[in-house]
């Protein structure tokens, strides 16, 4: 299965559809993607723009979602920028903070005020059923 990403005017992805490897001929991107936005239009109006993109990130860096970006200078799908200190990292077109995630084993959150990552608390896991919880059950009364 191959998938398109239909782009708007300013490059904005708008939805990814599948389309069956028999379409495209059992060809490989790059030739794989011009049948691919032929299929496309015919279907959803020539007035739309397609390009291919790779799930598994083999190409365009990155697989297409809604609501991310084309950049046709990097050939690659951009996701959102999540906050203005972060910096797009054009070999893998991923933001990247602008200090690196804490290596210790611990789990954090970046705080866009204090441009740090600040430690989270584990949240203590609920009994799956009320049977497992630790608490002596309350005696039935007759």
């Amino acid at each position: 299965m191959a998938h398109f990403a239909r782009i708007d005017d300013e490059n904005n992805v708008l939805s990814v559809i599948v389309v069956n490897n028999s379409v495209l001929g059992e060809l490989e991107f790059p030739d794989s993607e011009p049948p691919g936005v032929a299929f496309c239009k015919s279907i959803l109006g020539d007035f739309t723009h397609w390009k291919q993109t790779s799930y598994n990130r083999s190409f365009r860096k990155n697989y297409a979602a809604m609501g991310d970006r084309y950049d046709p200078a990097l050939d690659a799908f951009i996701p959102p920028q999540p906050y203005p200190s972060w910096v797009l990292d054009e070999a893998t077109c991923q933001w990247a903070a602008p200090f690196p995630y804490p290596q210790d084993g611990g789990m954090y959150q970046w705080d866009e005020c204090q441009q740090a990552w600040v430690a989270v608390a584990a949240q203590p896991a609920a009994p799956a059923h009320p049977a497992d919880s630790e608490a002596e059950p309350e005696p039935e009364t007759v």
